[in-house]
């Protein structure tokens, strides 16, 4: 107590005293959240890391604006044509229609948020600066979504005190009406005369007036009421302000008349757009990140198989899927300290000349590099085994053996699924992330759905079987490896023999029928006509005409390239750098259930809580525990009912179990009452979270 400073004070207070100790606390940069307490400060893998899902932000901005440039480009038409091309007369004439766009989104509502954006951009950069974005939960009441079109057009607040004189920056609240809206629209001048826009004018001599576009981002959750009053309003002040709506549908265009009564329907000018489908975008995404040579991470089977699982059954959010797809990188470069030459090739090669030792023997611990070993000659198993030096050369070869193998895999892949994708009943797979899980997880040769496959193809007619095959020549142009090349050619040969090739008929002109005309007027037994019959049959399967079998030396190519280049990921070495397999943490993380997660956290605090204190045997109630894990597990000891004081008896008793205080006493009854009210508060966090019922 002699090294402490005492103080002495009237009052109470609070006194901070500087430490005697000189240790400070050491920074931890990013990259050291990656480090493993051993020779890797994680540095490398973060810088890694953050590159690969830069490239995989930028790819997946790029898709979507992609995606989305028809829709947008057509509702820049559609605003330009009712809005930007009209001259006030025009206006007037059109009595009190407004124009309305009813954008077709679809039930991916994660992701129209950034089709909004994007929208808001090009119109505000093309057609008028005059651009409004609302959401429902701020248009609880008419006078509040008329003061969320004057602050987003006006670039100002709205003051809460109106008796407030600055008006330069807040509006006041009784100042938020159309009429104001209009007046501030004329002092902007909005009407210009530029020669650009008056080409798309339909009289030159007038100048244009920019639209005042609102955009309604969540149609179906707008209050109808509230919808219905700003229509009406609007609708009054059409020749002064050119308004245009646009309405965010997730569902269909009649949710507008089931939301709108027919007078205020009748007051639009409804036109329909309908954006790219969610599964056509996924596709998008899943061939430019994921069935990507140049893209050194990889997915498993089963974390692909629970990516997609999670799209199609929850969500349809492909946002979502790059969400997962990224935590599923985190949990790969946090987890796998070899994730450092989960890179580029030239990279990769560089950091395996450099691994430290520790990193050499986890390279010897990976079960594909074991698999590898024992594969090798006696000798070479030791030098693998003893030599560091050696395994860094082996680890470059074996890094450069698994980039051409990706080089290969996904040009044959996506041939495969041209060939495939149209035949009866798919049996390989509609889509092509079927066949690739397919293909990564098994061999795929020795599946039953892989030889129907090969049957329909053999039977294909021979505009089918060359329309097939270009389309995997064009696919294989793009490829980049020696070997694709190879095969290109290989194809082309086909395909020329195919085309100069003449189709003859399967049955020749000796006499191939089932019945020759001979043979009708012969006295003969069943027995015989069988036997006859049979071989026939069997003479003439076995003869085959020329394009039959240019067409099978066709599908035995195409089955030798599957068997060569469609091996599974896992039998190659080293796969364990870029592929991440950890599907049971991805789905715990990311397919939560919420009910399950809460009653483990109301059973089990200490392992939330962290507090010794609240260790406890099986079916012990610790006192320690907050009100709430108490009051859950009391009432899990009773059956479908429970007695409301008999509950509040069980839960003092338990509260005052480690207490020597009388209850006799007048303390002991006000810290009764306020044992009371904590008992009140967690039956009602209880019937919050759905336990029980009011």
């Amino acid at each position: 107590m002699s090294d402490v400073p005492l103080t002495s004070s009237v009052s109470k207070g609070c006194f901070v005293f500087k430490s005697t100790s000189k240790k400070r606390k050491r920074h931890v940069g990013v990259g050291g959240y990656l480090s493993d307490g051993g020779d890797d400060d994680g540095s490398d893998r973060f810088k890694v890391c953050q590159k690969l899902w830069e490239t995989v932000q930028t790819n997946t901005e790029v898709i979507q604006d992609q995606l989305n440039k028809k829709v947008l480009d057509s509702l820049a038409e559609f605003i330009k044509k009712h809005g930007l091309g009209r001259s006030p007369d025009d206006w007037r004439q059109r009595s009190s229609e407004i124009p309305t766009a009813a954008l077709m989104l679809g039930v991916n509502v994660p992701d129209h948020a950034m089709t909004f954006r994007s929208l808001c951009n090009l119109l505000q950069d093309s057609v008028t600066p005059f651009v409004v974005s609302v959401h429902a939960k701020e248009c609880a009441a008419v006078k509040l979504l008329i003061q969320k079109v004057l602050e987003q057009l006006t670039g100002r607040g709205v003051s809460v005190d109106d008796e407030q004189e600055d008006d330069t920056v807040l509006i006041q609240k009784t100042q938020c009406t159309i009429s104001a809206l209009c007046q501030w629209y004329k002092t902007k001048k909005c009407i210009q005369a530029s020669p650009q826009r008056k080409e798309n004018s339909t009289n030159g001599d007038f100048p244009q007036s920019l639209p005042v576009v609102v955009i309604f981002k969540d149609f179906e959750a707008l209050n109808s009421q509230v919808l219905q009053d700003f229509i009406l309003i609007c609708s009054r002040y059409t020749q002064e302000l050119p308004f245009v709506f646009i309405f965010g549908i997730a569902t269909s265009p009649s949710a507008i008349q089931h939301r709108l009564p027919h007078s205020v329907s009748s007051l639009l000018c409804i036109e329909v757009f309908h954006s790219l489908s969610c599964t056509q975008h996924l596709a998008s995404v899943f061939d430019k990140l994921v069935l990507n040579s140049q893209f050194p991470f990889k997915l498993s089977s089963r974390v692909i198989q629970v990516l997609v699982g999670i799209f199609l059954y929850h969500d349809f959010s492909v946002q979502n899927f790059v969400k997962g797809l990224q935590f599923s990188m985190l949990e790969h470069f946090n987890s796998q300290p070899l994730s450092a030459l989960c890179c580029q090739k030239q990279e990769a090669l560089l950091s395996a000349k450099t691994l430290s030792e520790r990193n050499v023997e986890r390279i010897r611990h990976l079960p594909s590099f074991m698999r590898y070993v024992e594969t090798q000659e006696p000798q070479e198993q030791v030098r693998l085994l003893t030599n560091d030096e050696h395994v860094k050369e082996v680890c470059q070869t074996l890094l450069k053996k698994l980039h051409k193998y990706h080089k290969n895999y996904y040009p044959i892949l996506q041939c495969l699924h041209s060939l495939t994708s149209s035949l009866p009943k798919f049996p390989l797979g509609k889509h092509i992330r079927e066949l690739h899980v397919s293909c990564i997880e098994k061999n795929l040769w020795e599946t039953e759905e892989y030889e129907s496959a090969l049957q329909l193809l053999r039977i294909l007619a021979k505009d089918e079987l060359v329309a097939a095959l270009r389309k995997c020549a064009e696919i294989l142009k793009s490829a980049s490896s020696k070997k694709m090349l190879n095969v290109l050619r290989q194809l082309e040969g086909f395909i020329g023999r195919l085309e100069t090739r003449e189709d003859v008929s399967s049955e020749d002109s000796s006499g191939n029928g089932i019945i020759s005309g001979k043979m009708e007027y012969q006295r003969t037994d069943l027995f015989q006509l069988q036997k006859t019959l049979l071989e026939k049959e069997s003479r003439r399967t076995k003869r085959m005409n020329p394009f039959e079998v240019l067409r099978s030396e066709v599908i035995d190519f195409i089955d030798s390239l599957v068997r060569e280049y469609l091996t599974p990921a896992e039998l190659q070495p080293l796969n364990e750098v870029c592929y991440y397999s950890s599907s049971g943490v991805l789905r715990q993380r990311l397919n939560v259930t919420p009910r399950t997660s809460i009653q483990a956290a109301l059973s089990h605090p200490f392992y939330y809580l962290q507090n010794e204190n609240l260790k406890t045997d099986a079916g012990a109630i610790s006192s320690a525990a907050p009100d709430l894990c108490i009051v859950y597990k009391l009432h899990l000891e009773c059956g479908r009912l429970i007695n409301l004081y008999d509950w509040l008896e069980a839960f003092v008793t338990v509260m005052s179990s480690a207490e020597d205080q009388d209850t006799n006493s007048e303390e002991g009854g006000q810290f009764d009452s306020l044992k009371h009210a904590r008992f009140i508060q967690a039956v009602s966090e209880m019937e919050f979270l759905g336990f029980v019922k009011s």
